[in-house]
């Protein structure tokens, strides 16, 4: 099993400005080499780096302020990293967005988002960088899923499917990359306590009752799949009660998942 050094890496986080993203750049400062932080808010870029570069001055941090449902700003992020001569070898597929309620009332302009960013933007990324990552012989690319992927879930049926996608892609691209130096984990958290939820909320929803104790915090996220990427894992769910969750999951007969949807999805 292939393994991948963190130190001295050169990384690129999208949706760095907040939530998980920020903290993976918190948690690489000191030990890669340079960072490439990727999100739309570029006061909250401009701040993030502030901290980073204070903590340690050595740090190099790059800021891009990019829309990444638009596909050609995709495809211009990549051109500006060639130009930049930056060689990217630790990839982290962070950016999602999310819409909570039922899709016959969804925003057209939110699913459309929601597909762009979560699978457009990530493969296209992901293909745009790899060649480099293979002609180096080294490189890790961590795309952050999601447990909601590994089962429909009514009232979030575009964001799972998205994340199941996403699952799917990167174990896919993992065994081709087999042998080439390159590793491909996948991160599938359970709720973590981000801005995510407030964003993907709808006006007048109700409040998130996750209970407590399946929270997993924002740190020990990061600091998961950052360890899981340096042994090469495939796959890391943080936490042990979603770990032990989505294993039962994952045995599951599909009727007995399509009931526990159904009646999730009933009005209370």
């Amino acid at each position: 099993m292939s393994r991948f050094q963190i130190e001295g890496s050169s990384a690129l986080i999208t949706g760095a400005s907040a939530g998980i993203g920020r903290e993976f750049a918190r948690q690489l400062g000191g030990r890669a080499s340079s960072l490439v932080l990727v999100a739309r808010r570029q006061e909250r870029l401009e701040e993030l780096r502030d901290e980073l570069t204070k903590r340690d001055p050595g740090l190099k941090v790059h800021l891009r302020a990019v829309d990444l449902s638009d596909e050609r700003a995709v495809t211009e992020l990549s051109d500006w990293i060639e130009h930049e001569k930056i060689s990217i070898d630790l990839l982290i597929n962070n950016a999602g967005l999310g819409d909570i309620g039922p899709f016959s009332t969804s925003e057209l302009q939110r699913v459309k988002e929601m597909l762009a960013v979560n699978v457009t933007a990530l493969t296209l990324l992901t293909r745009l960088l790899v060649p480099g990552m293979v002609a180096r012989k080294r490189g890790a690319i961590l795309n952050v899923s999601s447990t909601a992927g590994f089962l429909p879930i009514a009232g979030f049926a575009v964001y799972a499917a998205t994340k199941a996608y996403v699952t799917s892609f990167s174990e896919a691209i993992r065994a081709e990359l087999h042998g080439t130096g390159i590793t491909v984990t996948s991160l599938c958290p359970g709720p973590v306590p981000t801005e995510f939820t407030q964003v993907a909320a709808r006006p007048g929803a109700k409040r998130d009752r996750t209970p407590e104790f399946i929270r997993v915090s924002v740190e020990d996220c990061a600091r998961a799949a950052l360890a899981a990427v340096e042994r090469g894992r495939p796959l890391i769910i943080p936490g042990f009660i979603m770990k032990l969750g989505m294993s039962l999951v994952r045995i599951m007969p599909l009727w007995v998942l399509r009931l526990a949807s159904s009646l999730s999805a009933k009005p209370s």
